[in-house]
Order: C-alpha cells, then structure tokens, then sequence
C-alpha cells in the first residue's frame, strides 16, 4: 500500500483531531478532562460527525458515546472499535483521540463506500478513561463490562458526585449492565513508548496490557540532631530508603531483561521532618509495577521484602511494605492478534507484537468480548505530555488496518455462525 494512498481519509482524519484539540483550557494545551464543559463540547462535536457517518449516536446508561450502524443480519451481534476523548492535565492531543478519530473513520468509509456489514457496528467514545476528578479511571470501560465499583458513585468533588457527572454525560447510574452481543472490539492507540519509532515499524500489535500492582513502604528510622549525632550511631530513614530505591531500579531492570515486558518505579516519595538540621525519622514511598506475566509481580514483591529485611538489619530502621492495589495482566485476543497481524503484513508495513504497559479500555471490554489492539508510533515515545505528536500518515495506516480487519471478521464470524446454526 502507498502510504499516501489509503482506502481511508487522512486529510479528514487530521481535521477531526485537530479540532478536538481546539477544544482546550486556555494556555493549558491539550486539556479536556472528563465530566468539564469542554468534554461535553467535545462530545457533542462527535455526536455530530458520528450521524454524519451514517451511524445513529447516543449515550448508553454508562455515559459512553456510541455511534450504531444496524447491520444486515442485527442477531450475529456488534463489531466495536474505540477509544476515549477525555485527556489528563496538560496531556497530549493523541492519546485516545486517535483511536476515537480513527473507528469513525473507518466507519464513514464503510459508509462512503456504500459496503454493509453483516455485524452491527459501533463506534465508542468511552467516559473518563483517564485518571478523573473523582480519582478514578476507565469509568465507562468498566459500566459497559459490568464491573464498576458501586460505591464509586458516591465519590464527591466540589459539591458533585461521580453519580451526578455520569447523568450530565446523559448516562444513568441506576442502571447495572453488562453487554453480551459484542463479538470482537479493537482498539487504535499510539504506543507511548519508544519501541515502534526506534525499530521503524509501523504497527504494534498488542499481546497483553500488563497488570498493575502498587505497593506502599514506610521506612521509619530515628530523628536525632544532624550536628552532634555521630554518623556510625544513626537510624536515618533517608538513607535506607536510598538504598532501598537503587535496589528497586536493579531488580527492576533484571526482571525487564526478560522477554516478557516489566517495569517498576518509585513514583511518590516523601520524608519526615524534612528539614536542614534534623537526621530524616520516616520515609513513604509508592512503588508501581507494570508486568506482562502475572508471576513476574509476585516474584519481584518477594525479591523487595529481602532486600527490605536486608536494609533494615543493616541500618537501624523499621521497614515496612503494604500492598495498596492489584490488576491482573490482560491478555488479548490470539485469534484477532493473528487477524490484525496478518492483515498490516499483507499491506506491506512493518509490525512486530509487544505489550501494552498502560492501561487502557480494551482491558475491561475483554472482559464480555475478543479484544484486540494496535498501537502506531508516537514521536520520543512521548505522552501524557503537549508534545506527544503521532503523523497523520500513521494514523490512517492504523485505521487502515481497523478497516481491513473489520471487514474480514465480518466476513469470517459471519460464515462461522453459519457453520454452527447448520
């Protein structure tokens, strides 16, 4: 395929994004969280090119944005593709964006070009797949799977509960549901991370979104006076948790040396009574750990309790780690790997497999249904950042892909079915 000559529009791909990214908080670029006026907006930008692609939009109890194309044969179910359109603060203008922008596009081209499908079809925008005011992500995910948390509703902000904030996206919070008719859904996202761009390949396709495993430490040690306590007779907090830092960062890049993807980091840190003269008495950490196989967490927690013990005898202090939470790696779909993959080969673009070390909404659409994702590079690996910036040109080759493989699992699924009534 000539990458400037795809079966989808690129030029209104472009656009669409770009107008989205419009959509900002003044002097705040890219800013549209969810549940603020200027989501709505954005939605209701959607809403807009949704019914101009022949798909007839609404809001599902769960908040999403759902844009349904009636296919010829409604009983065999619903293809769906999607993303999210809400960013973090001072995010980037593609993350999610892309992958919403993307399916629409693949569906204004099944339209243009006159071709029905046998599935129904359905374009999603998901709720607040971000990290949201209420402190909590991938909330429109989690309705349409059927798992999010009761108690989340009453979480409050400023007067407003997340309860209150679904009904304003025209969902309905008194209703628990969980779909059943989805028979595939995939995903476009960039990578946001370096892989792609360095190795020159253009497609991702996504074997497992790793779990994600918090673990909180407390290191208490002794306050005593920086100026008189003599060196060989303290228990500094500080300083174990040093120690204890480096260590992560070396059994982390051990773990990583692997095939399978793992990654940890020490992404809070704070100390007591942090001050000049003072020797630190109490340390706290967060330690986040991103790993494909689930028995890789679990190794790398027992490897941390000996090198805590190891630096607790060795330094006077006490240290102690707490688990806070535990996701489980997700894996994708093997039968829409193999479909996506062989479809980016036959267009002739380079691609490899890899895992998704963030997470994202196809980790609770898979859940009720087959999911599938592919990432496309992004420039540096950026994201979560105003510069993250992926080409127009990789954006169309990975709605290409989609459309292709829409197509096909139409087709496939469809004689499948046929097959098993018969």
């Amino acid at each position: 395929m000539n990458r400037r000559n795809f079966p989808v529009s690129a030029e209104r791909i472009a656009a669409d994004i770009d107008a989205l990214a419009g959509l900002t908080e003044p002097g705040r670029p890219y800013t549209r969280r969810a549940f603020t006026p200027l989501h709505l907006e954005g939605r209701s930008f959607l809403f807009d090119r949704f019914r101009m692609a022949g798909l007839v939009p609404h809001v599902d109890e769960g908040g999403n944005l759902i844009g349904r194309r009636t296919g010829k044969n409604p009983d065999l179910g619903t293809l769906m593709l999607g993303s999210h359109s809400d960013t973090v603060p001072d995010g980037g203008r593609f993350d999610g964006i892309a992958g919403v922008i993307a399916a629409l596009e693949v569906a204004r081209t099944l339209f243009e070009q006159g071709i029905e499908l046998e599935h129904n079809l359905e374009i999603v925008d998901f709720l607040a797949e971000e990290v949201s005011i209420f402190g909590v992500s991938c909330i429109g995910s989690r309705a349409m799977a059927g798992i999010r948390p009761e108690e989340w509703l009453s979480r409050e902000v400023d007067g407003q509960t997340l309860a209150d904030g679904i009904v304003r996206a025209g969902g309905d919070p008194t209703t628990h549901y969980a779909r059943s008719d989805i028979r595939a859904f995939l995903e476009l996202h960039i990578e946001q991370g370096p892989v792609l761009e360095a190795e020159r390949l253009s497609i991702g396709v996504v074997t497992a979104i790793a779990g994600i495993t918090r673990i909180e430490v407390k290191i208490e040690g002794r306050a005593d006076h920086a100026g008189t306590t003599p060196m060989d007779r303290r228990a500094d907090a500080l300083v174990a948790a040093s120690r204890f830092v480096l260590d992560i960062e070396a059994l982390a890049r051990t773990m990583a040396s692997g095939k399978a993807h793992f990654a940890a980091t020490v992404g809070e840190f704070a100390m007591l009574p942090n001050a000049a003269n003072v020797v630190p008495s109490h340390v706290r950490l967060l330690i986040d750990i991103r790993a494909e196989r689930p028995a890789d967490a679990g190794i790398f927690a027992s490897a941390l309790r000996r090198t805590a013990a190891e630096i607790s005898a060795g330094s006077g202090t006490a240290i102690a780690l707490n688990p806070i939470s535990e996701a489980a790696a997700v894996p994708m779909n093997s039968y829409l790997q193999d479909v996506l993959a062989d479809i980016a080969g036959a267009i002739g673009e380079g691609h490899r497999r890899l895992a998704s070390g963030a997470g994202h909404d196809a980790a609770f659409l898979a859940r009720v249904a087959p999911a599938g994702m592919i990432f496309i590079p992004c420039r540096g690996g950026r994201s979560h950042a105003a510069e993250e910036f992926a080409e127009t040109d990789d954006i169309a080759l990975g709605a290409s892909v989609l459309l292709e493989t829409v197509k096909r699992l139409d087709k496939e699924m469809s004689a499948e079915t046929a097959a098993e009534r018969h």
